[in-house]
C-alpha cells in the first residue's frame, strides 16, 4: 500500500516535472520573439531618427546614398549596444546561477 503511494507521488512529481519543463521552453521561445521584436523595433526607431535628422532643416533634394549609410551605421551602433546589453544579461543570469 505504502510503495503503492510512493509510486503514485512519485509519477506526479514527474508529471509535475515535465510540465515545468514545457513551460520553461514555452518561456523562452517567448523571450526569443520579444527580442526580436525589441530589435525590429530598434531598428525602425533608427531609422525613423537619422531620416529626421536628415530631413530636419535640409532643403528638398537630399542626398539618399548618403542618408542611407547613416541609417546602416545607425543601425550597426545599435546591433552592438544592444548585443552587449544581451551579454551583461546573460553574465548576471550566470552570476546568479553560480
Amino acid at each position: 500500500q505504502n510503495e503503492k503511494e510512493l509510486q503514485d507521488v512519485v509519477k506526479q512529481q514527474e508529471e509535475k516535472m515535465l510540465q515545468l519543463i514545457d513551460k520553461s521552453g514555452e518561456v523562452t521561445r517567448l523571450k526569443g520573439e520579444i527580442s526580436q521584436l525589441k530589435r525590429s523595433l530598434q531598428r525602425a526607431e533608427t531609422e525613423a531618427k537619422v531620416l529626421w535628422e536628415e530631413m530636419r532643416g535640409k532643403e528638398p533634394k537630399v542626398d539618399t546614398a548618403y542618408v542611407q549609410e547613416r541609417v546602416l551605421l545607425r543601425q550597426e551602433v545599435d546591433k552592438l549596444r544592444l548585443l552587449l546589453l544581451e551579454k551583461e544579461d546573460e553574465n548576471l543570469l550566470l552570476s546568479d546561477k553560480y
